[in-house]
């Protein structure tokens, strides 16, 4: 009897684990998928963490993603008909418990897949890059745009405009559900287009659409499209929607020290240029003065910047902070090109929200910015720009004070040190007059 009774619920049993596994089943909640210039990102919304595995057939190219004891939580979304790389997406099951999906691809690719924890807008993500077979991994973004600024570089400003976040990470939202990511690269293309209408000037987006790139990959395009001015355009967010108003931000001291510290530790920017000078060839303390030397330049540059910007952003939009803000942004830590971060509005504040939807306000913004750039374009000679300009301007034995300059801007401008311009001009501190008319020495 004992024996029957047994049996009967072990065969219970067998029936039963059947619907126990199918109850902790992870669900596919989502897919989306993004396109860079070197990559396409998809994104699997999962509701734990996926044990999986991805690998690619050839003869017809596919990308097969198995993940163990999983089902999917709704249809997956199908790539448009005119995607550059996704054909088509199937799915089934696999031993019954597993999930298999199968990508139709256009072109052969190298995935590269991760996975991304919890995080305030989503839940558990697996993260997988596909990368062409003709490319490598970390192909720069920049080579097209490297070759475009090349061609007419001998008297002009390259400017880096990068668009905050993109792709998956949306950045901060408003109460309606605007998304900054949007509204900042729509800013970002109208003040490439403005800076690009004015001769002396070219402009470039650091992303082109709506996907993300690297904090540091960002100053790396820069760098490598050797960039004269790096501008990033964000819009804030704060719990209390009353909060509003643009900040104008460049890197702190102690952004900047930390900075330092990464250079000389790390080979791979030992070997390449900071201030036009490489370091790897360089002792210990030489290489530690050179970066100090051109990072303390940068940061008297972007300040320079940054107060001409802000000042044409007040009157245009409400200023949040009526000073230049510091923080150790990663964006603005690029040692020699002068960095601006600029937040153009709070996106939380409903108000700021519907005019940061605006077409209209956004060009606003970005004539503000613009005039900000011209001003600083031309009271700042690029180091790069043609010799008779740079002699030019050092022949000018004169600078008449005007309102808004500091002593540490005119000395980068006239390219002296700041004791050599004070003791030539028997200054006992950095308090300068308007009106006041200095004495430049030769550099």
């Amino acid at each position: 009897m004992y024996k029957f009774i047994a049996c009967i619920i072990y065969f219970v049993g067998l029936l039963l684990v059947p619907t126990l596994v199918a109850a902790k089943q992870l669900q596919i909640a989502d897919l989306r998928f993004w396109s860079a210039p070197d990559h396409t990102r998809l994104v699997f919304d999962t509701t734990a963490q996926p044990r999986h595995q991805v690998f690619t057939l050839q003869n017809p190219d596919r990308l097969v993603v198995d993940i163990a004891n999983a089902k999917l939580g709704k249809h997956l979304l199908q790539p448009a008909a005119d995607h550059n790389l996704l054909y088509r997406i199937r799915s089934g099951a696999r031993n019954q418990i597993d999930l298999r999906i199968v990508m139709d691809l256009k072109k052969g690719v190298k995935p590269k897949s991760f996975i991304l924890k919890p995080s305030n807008l989503y839940g558990h993500r697996l993260v997988i890059d596909l990368f062409d077979t003709g490319k490598a991994k970390s192909a720069p973004v920049i080579k097209p745009i490297v070759k475009q600024i090349i061609k007419s570089r001998a008297k002009e400003m390259v400017v880096a405009i990068d668009a905050g976040h993109g792709g998956e990470d949306p950045g901060a939202h408003g109460p309606h559900g605007v998304q900054e990511k949007k509204v900042v690269l729509a800013v970002a293309k109208k003040l490439v287009a403005k800076i690009n209408a004015r001769p002396g000037m070219r402009a470039f987006l650091v992303r082109k659409g709506d996907y993300y790139v690297g904090l540091r990959k960002r100053l790396k395009i820069a760098r490598q499209s050797r960039a004269d001015l790096f501008i990033s355009i964000h819009a804030d967010a704060f719990h209390n929607a009353k909060v509003r108003g643009a900040s104008v931000y460049t890197l702190s001291r102690g952004g900047a020290s930390s900075e330092a510290a990464r250079w000389l530790a790390n080979q791979e920017n030992a070997s390449d240029l900071v201030g036009g000078v490489s370091l790897d060839d360089k002792e210990d303390v030489l290489a530690s003065v050179l970066l100090d030397l051109s990072q303390t330049a940068t940061q008297d540059m972007s300040t320079v910047a940054a107060k001409k910007i802000l000042g044409e952003l007040n009157g245009i939009v409400k200023l949040h902070k009526r000073s230049v803000q510091s923080a150790k942004f990663i964006v603005l830590k690029s040692p020699d090109i002068p960095s601006v971060l600029i937040e153009t509005a709070y996106i939380s504040n409903p108000t700021e929200e519907r005019r940061l939807k605006s077409p209209k306000y956004q060009n606003k913004i970005a004539e503000a910015i613009f005039r900000g750039v011209n001003k600083y374009y031309q009271d700042v000679t690029p180091v790069h720009l043609a010799i008779d300009e740079r002699a030019a301007i050092k022949r000018l034995s004169k600078h008449k004070i005007i309102r808004g300059e500091t002593l540490s801007e005119i000395a980068v401008r006239y390219g002296v040190s700041m004791r050599k311009l004070k003791n030539f001009n028997a200054l006992k501190n950095n308090v300068i007059k308007i009106g006041q008319v200095l004495t430049i020495p030769k550099s």
